[in-house]
């Protein structure tokens, strides 16, 4: 593992920062910037509730188009936008209301029997409310209320709640709240099974779930990741709560490293970039922690705040991290597409993860690696394995026209498919074939007869169709029709 500073010292960074825009600037005073008074549910919207003359009013900011701020005179002690779409959502006390801007109109309303001390959207449909004993969830659609789904934790009951997580498909919950003990900021979560009714309380700051599928798993595992810094050490754990199909994935804990000046820092926030299998964590005193889902290793850490950040959320369509601080910056950090994988490669020297980030993200930069891999295993016999890095490889460095003919010059063993068909069936358990991949893939199956496989691989989508295929086919009943008619004659 690299050193804090040989990370920092790189000028091949593996992240891109920036700063979309100063909260400020859009007209809104710095008193107003607070955890209290300020939301962001995703990249598009933050949401600002201000005092103005002594009048409450909100300001919808689109991060996009700072200068198109949108303010509303409106009383309210919280008010956060629907994730997506141009829907505010008001609450006062027990009283909880959904706008629709653009339509002005109302699109429903309801009353708690308790306050709501938080509340956040957890996907596009539902939103999540946390009273002082319970959480509910309220479905955007339809007439329904709020419905409970379980029962705070003892634990939490003296935390001030910051946040509430869900995986995608909402059966694993996680509240998450902190609360002042013998001098720090400590954490405590409760992680909660919708299926089981069951709850654990996990000591932790932050907290985020994602999808991994580990080597040898037919399908993915549901990971939840979670960092937490103690009296006596700061950690950042990933484990399976749902298990995939042949999943051997091992709990990992590793170290969450603060400088001896950030001694009073800890997490405030953990995301996961899907697309790269990438852990974000974030600290109170802006300082960002990259690490791989799958295997827990760190890829980079630096600070990128000197003010404190207080807000953050994940930035969908970049799969980066985006963090509030109280100067009212939004920054952004993303993964450098271009120089990450040289980066793991030349700076934390780690090979394997390097191999790992390029297959799962198509990233560039390790095409010789894969190569050379590749041409090792094929040499050396082990087919099956050659075909398995072809197949795990970016873009078209090994999955081309020259990889298919190398196959189809081996050899057939009497009693086996042949080792191009199992080159393409090592590739079809990867996912879709590309162009030539599918032409070259059907026309073998073609000339067996075997029009089934043809017809589930496309109910399947793991063919690419294109004009040659679909001359390809045709041509293929053609003969057919052709040799039947002259059977028959």
């Amino acid at each position: 593992m690299c050193s804090s500073d040989l990370l920092i010292m790189s000028n091949q960074l593996p992240i891109k920062f920036s700063e979309l825009l100063k909260i400020p600037s859009c007209g809104i005073s710095p008193e107003s910037i607070s955890f209290k008074t300020v939301t962001m549910e995703s990249e598009k919207y933050i949401c600002v509730r201000e005092s103005v003359n002594g009048s409450g009013s909100i300001a919808i900011v689109d991060v996009a188009n700072p200068g198109n701020t949108i303010r509303r005179p409106i009383t309210a002690d919280s008010a956060i936008m629907h994730p997506d779409q141009p829907i505010l959502t008001l609450k006062a006390g027990n009283q909880l209301q959904i706008y629709n801007i653009e339509l002005k109109r109302k699109i429903k309303e309801t009353t708690t029997s308790e306050p709501i001390v938080f509340w956040k959207w957890v996907s596009a449909s539902t939103l999540a409310l946390v009273t002082a004993t319970a959480v509910l969830h309220w479905a955007m659609d339809g007439d329904a209320a709020p419905t409970k789904v379980f029962d705070r934790h003892a634990d939490l009951a003296a935390c001030q709640i910051i946040n509430y997580r869900a995986d995608p498909t909402q059966q694993w919950l996680c509240l998450v709240g902190i609360s002042q003990k013998d001098g720090r900021v400590a954490g405590s979560m409760q992680l909660y099974s919708v299926q089981r009714k069951v709850s654990q309380s996990i000591e932790g700051h932050a907290s985020a779930f994602g999808t991994f599928t580990a080597d040898g798993a037919s399908s993915p595992s549901t990971l939840f990741t979670f960092a937490v810094r103690t009296a006596t050490a700061a950690k950042l754990y990933i484990l399976e709560v749902e298990k995939g199909t042949n999943s051997q994935f091992q709990k990992k804990a590793v170290d969450l490293v603060f400088p001896p000046e950030a001694a009073a820092d800890f997490p405030v926030a953990v995301q996961v970039a899907q697309k790269y299998g990438i852990v974000f964590v974030m600290t109170k005193f802006g300082y960002v922690h990259l690490f791989d889902l799958g295997s827990g290793a760190l890829i980079y850490r630096n600070r990128i705040s000197s003010d404190t950040i207080f807000l953050s959320c994940l930035h969908q369509s970049v799969q980066g991290i985006i963090g509030v601080n109280r100067q009212g910056q939004v920054l952004l950090v993303a993964v450098d597409e271009q120089n990450i994988v040289p980066f793991v490669v030349n700076t934390v020297r780690n090979v394997g993860l390097a191999i790992q980030l390029a297959s799962r993200g198509n990233l560039p930069g390790a095409e010789d690696l894969f190569t050379q891999q590749f041409q090792r295993l094929f040499q050396a016999g082990q087919y099956k394995e050659a075909a398995r890095v072809a197949a795990e490889s970016p873009g078209d460095v090994l999955r081309n026209a020259q990889t298919i003919q190398l196959f189809q010059r081996l050899p057939s063993v009497a009693g086996q498919p042949s080792p191009l068909l199992q080159y393409f069936g090592t590739l079809l358990e990867k996912g879709k074939l590309n162009k030539s991949e599918s032409i070259e893939l059907v026309r073998p199956v073609l000339a067996q007869g075997r029009k089934e496989l043809l017809e589930n691989w496309l109910k399947e989508d793991k063919l690419e169709c294109s004009e040659e295929l679909g001359d390809l086919v045709k041509r293929s009943e053609e003969r057919r029709v052709g040799k039947e008619c002259r059977s028959r004659w």
